[in-house]
């Protein structure tokens, strides 16, 4: 029965702590160890759960992976939503919304990796990382003013890629800039998009 408790927490509540645990179990290692370190007996070991509990949530080993990404990049998409709500003019929300993005993929690395690097190699993720760019597609095209709006999609996206492939090279430590040098030159990119 759901409605029943133990320890003052009911079933489903239990489950959803374990599920929650798994998570960020994967988090860890998938942003960290990548998709090698990334087993279904290394999460339940990190976890502190037994298989057992990780098929209560998850059918394979792809649907945490998945699970995983799709956290990271709601957390990605709150941080980006949040910086430019009160941002009262367009430099002001491009600066705010790349600094939101750098610090959730700087500060944590691990979030970076797993939004950013790990579309590449993992096969969980491969057809996953294109489902993710139309979401920060159609954040971007909401910022932008001028075009109609096929073209404010067409430049959002190509924003998007352009801005993703400046960011794993910062990740992947191919592109050795500072920090406010990455943030000043995708201000410059995101203004200069909607400048055309």
């Amino acid at each position: 029965m759901p409605g029943r408790t133990w320890a003052g927490t009911t079933l489903d509540d239990r489950k959803a702590q374990r599920r929650a645990q798994l998570v960020s179990a994967g988090l860890e290692l998938l942003g960290t160890e990548g998709s090698a370190g990334t087993s279904v007996r290394a999460v339940c070991r990190h976890a502190k759960l037994t298989e057992r509990y990780f098929y209560e949530s998850f059918t394979d080993r792809e649907e945490l992976v998945a699970a995983v990404y799709e956290h990271v990049g709601e957390q990605a998409r709150q941080a980006l939503v949040a910086a430019v709500r009160d941002a009262p003019t367009p430099v002001l929300r491009a600066e705010h919304a790349v600094r939101a993005f750098v610090e959730l993929i700087v500060d944590d690395p691990r979030q970076g990796r797993i939004l950013l690097l790990a579309p590449l190699t993992d096969p969980a993720l491969t057809r996953r990382g294109l489902h993710l760019l139309p979401v920060f597609a159609a954040l971007v095209g909401e910022q932008l003013s001028h075009g109609d709006e096929t073209e404010r999609q067409m430049v959002a996206v190509g924003l998007v890629g352009a801005l993703s492939n400046v960011f794993i090279a910062y990740l992947d430590g191919s592109l050795k800039v500072s920090r406010e040098r990455l943030v000043a030159h995708c201000v410059k990119l995101v203004l200069g998009a909607d400048d055309h």
